[in-house]
């Protein structure tokens, strides 16, 4: 459902089980990430008033994320932390060049959204099916429903911004392609896309 290229190597779940504080923490930067970027979302198209209603909608759920994950946080003694560069995210942005259209900018936005999603999606399914930590299993497969939603969510908004569907649909193709090139260096480290 997916379409993603490449899976997580499952060994992935053990490098992560050994230091939790440290996922935990990666993840909660990655809800403010995504609400930050249904913000901009906002910001940058507010003539776009579909668009706007459903990045209002997602922004408060990604703070609702981000505030379940710190109240784990914190119930386990431990405390935010500094945030960490995401070099997953980092790359997946050099993909499409820079310039172009206004309309293409909005599609390439939404696309290196929803492939975000989608690979959170992914991650948060494995973590809901191995870790050793039932409450964690419990709390990732709620999250990993709501990933599937918002990766959905923004393929749709491309799809329906974009000048051309089968433009769109060729472009997501190649970025699945290019990201699963960028998953054969990632999967060592105990971040959610590390």
């Amino acid at each position: 459902m997916l379409g993603l290229k490449l899976p997580t190597d499952p060994r992935w779940v053990n490098i992560v089980e050994k230091n939790i504080h440290e996922i935990l923490t990666d993840h909660a930067f990655c809800e403010q990430k995504a609400a930050s970027t249904a913000i901009s979302f906002i910001v940058q198209y507010p003539e776009l008033s579909d668009l706007v209603k459903e990045m209002t909608v997602l922004a408060q759920e990604e703070m609702s994320h981000f505030e379940m994950v710190h109240n784990i946080m914190l119930k386990r003694g431990m405390v935010l932390g500094r945030e960490r560069k995401d070099n997953y995210v980092r790359d997946l942005h050099q993909f499409f060049p820079k310039g172009g259209s206004r309309s293409d900018q909005l599609v390439h936005k939404l696309l290196y959204a929803a492939l975000i999603e989608a690979r959170s999606c992914e991650r948060f399914r494995l973590l809901s099916e191995s870790l050793a930590d039932k409450s964690l299993q419990k709390f990732y497969r709620k999250l990993m429903i709501s990933e599937a939603h918002h990766y959905t969510l923004f393929l749709k908004l491309a799809r329906q911004y974009g000048e051309n569907i089968e433009k769109v649909n060729n472009k997501w193709e190649e970025l699945l392609e290019y990201e699963a090139g960028l998953m054969k260096a990632l999967g060592k480290k105990e971040t959610m896309h590390g």
